[in-house]
């Protein structure tokens, strides 16, 4: 898991780099140019690796909150999840608050500031449903999903531990509804941020899936039909354009979950490495704070050492 949580920050953080310096200001990098060549032309992943690095962490928390949500009591088990996540997410909503006032970052959404009132909503995540959404800290999306999911797995325990096949085959076709309805209802009812959750969803529950067949807990037949009914919202988020990064997402996510599966079962000398473990024990560290580091370690010092350079100073001061 260390091994997983490892590459997986550092694919979040490619993607990032990636959009920034080809979509923002429209130059590039020799590393770029390699992993477009092997990984996106050759393996036909997204573009930037979008989604690469998220879909792996949602899958490691499928995998590994899925037994948890079996053994806990809804209150305790989601107790544990909330405190687990929000001390480090509110100190990096109030650091993102802070840059964008000070006026050293800008926002995440189209704002040129944060308002006292969209301030307070970021702390809870509410300001990603205003419409449009103000984002002061654009990576917090994510956790809205793996919220969404503690809450599901609290609320169907009871299911969960009599028929758990069925647990990540109604998700799917939940998600299909929350994307069916923002697709045909008309403002100000639809809440598109909802899409987004659901879109996301099923990475989620692929690695809830994987968790399942790996303790025996569901049948061959029932393991497909949970699959397919994933792959069916992935299509249908992709028809519908909820996808941000073009049509390659079922095909990604497909590669990402085979490689999550096989990397999962790898403890070798590399995955028990001393820089795996640093990277993997601060790996939520990493997701929130490297996009409010990276953009200005990145431009106060390619003037002076280069493009390579640069990206070296971003990683060591994410690090």
């Amino acid at each position: 898991m260390n091994l997983l949580r490892c590459l997986a920050a550092f694919a979040v953080v490619y993607s990032h780099i990636s959009f920034y310096l080809i979509d923002d200001l429209g130059t590039g990098w020799w590393g770029i140019d390699l992993t477009y060549d092997v990984l996106i032309a050759g393996a036909g992943l997204n573009n930037h690796l979008s989604f690469v690095g998220v879909a792996a962490f949602m899958m490691l928390t499928g995998m590994l909150i899925t037994r948890s949500a079996i053994r806990e009591r809804p209150g305790r088990f989601l107790a544990a999840r909330i405190t687990r996540l929000i001390p480090a997410f509110w100190v990096a909503i109030a650091l993102a608050i802070v840059l964008v006032r000070l006026g050293i970052n800008g926002m995440f959404s189209g704002h040129t500031g944060v308002g006292n009132s969209e301030a307070f909503l970021s702390f809870f995540l509410g300001a990603f449903f205003l419409k449009p959404q103000v984002a002061v800290l654009g990576v917090a999306w994510t956790l809205a999903v793996q919220i969404a999911f503690y809450l599901y797995c609290a609320a169907g325990r009871s299911l969960l531990r009599s028929a758990p096949a069925a647990v990540p085959v109604l998700g799917a076709a939940l998600c299909m509804l929350v994307i069916v309805y923002n697709l045909y209802v008309p403002e100000p009812y639809s809440v598109p941020f909802l899409s987004k959750i659901a879109a996301t969803l099923p990475a989620v529950f692929l690695g809830q899936i994987a968790y399942l067949a790996w303790a025996g807990l569901i049948s061959v037949p029932a393991l497909l039909v949970a699959l397919l009914a994933q792959a069916q919202v992935v299509v249908l988020a992709t028809d519908t354009q909820v996808y941000w990064a073009g049509s390659s997402y079922l095909w990604t996510i497909a590669v990402v979950f085979a490689c999550v599966v096989l990397v999962s079962r790898v403890d070798g000398r590399i995955a028990r490495s001393r820089v795996v473990k640093w990277v993997a024990t601060r790996s939520y560290a990493i997701y929130l704070i490297h996009t409010l580091v990276m953009y200005r370690a990145y431009e106060n010092t390619v003037p002076f050492l280069g493009e390579t350079g640069a990206i070296v100073c971003l990683l060591v001061a994410v690090g």
